[in-house]
């Protein structure tokens, strides 16, 4: 990001509004340049619209500026190293069977926050769900129909920093993607492996009796 508005941003999460005077004095730039900063702040979602704060003094009422909740993915978080931390303190005190149910639990909490299907849904559609949901967890899913059956793909791991130490991961994605498909897959490949993606293949078998549950 340009450094003024990284540095107007880091103002701002510091002290939670400012004018474009305050602005101004704090960069020392004049305010045409810092209402220019503050326009494409707004334009990407950083910046809100800004609120009126009145003066002490007579004098025209001026404008106050602060982030939007989606400012705050600009800022560093450390979400992985306390996952991990706790996955490691689940491990360490409970059996493996114990930690499986768990990240299964999770995995079926996840999958039922995903859009309703109709009963005996075709396998096709669950699979257009699957690869949109798991898009929208970062996935960069995909599936494709083969000779072999129908193979879903994902690119990305979300939790890649976190897998190869913790292969329960990789088991809770396989039971996301079968709770999402109503049909368990056989893991075909996995990143933490070397792969490109971590793929399941869903038989052509299975693809003609796969049914809604």
């Amino acid at each position: 990001m340009q450094k003024t508005r990284r540095l107007i941003l880091d103002y701002l999460m510091e002290h939670g509004q400012a004018t474009v005077d305050e602005l101004s004095e704090i960069l020392g730039l004049n305010s045409v340049t810092v209402r220019h900063h503050l326009d494409i702040l707004r334009s990407t979602g950083l910046v809100g619209k800004p609120s009126i704060r009145h003066r002490s003094t007579p004098g025209r009422p001026q404008y106050s500026y602060g982030l939007t909740g989606e400012a705050s993915t600009q800022f560093p978080k450390n979400y992985c190293d306390l996952a991990g931390k706790l996955l490691e303190e689940v491990k360490a005190s409970a059996s493996p069977q114990v930690v499986s149910l768990l990240l299964e639990g999770v995995a079926l909490r996840l999958a039922n926050t995903a859009s309703c299907l109709a009963p005996n849904t075709p396998l096709p559609q669950r699979l257009d769900r699957a690869v949109a949901f798991l898009n929208s967890l970062g996935y960069v899913a995909s599936w494709e129909a083969t000779e072999a059956g129908c193979r879903l793909q994902t690119c990305n791991c979300p939790y890649e920093g976190l897998a190869d130490r913790n292969p329960e991961l990789c088991g809770m994605d396989l039971s996301l993607v079968t709770n999402l498909l109503g049909v368990v897959p056989e893991r075909v490949s996995r990143v933490v492996e070397g792969a490109s993606s971590c793929a399941y293949l869903i038989s052509a078998e299975l693809t003609s009796t796969a049914v809604e549950e």
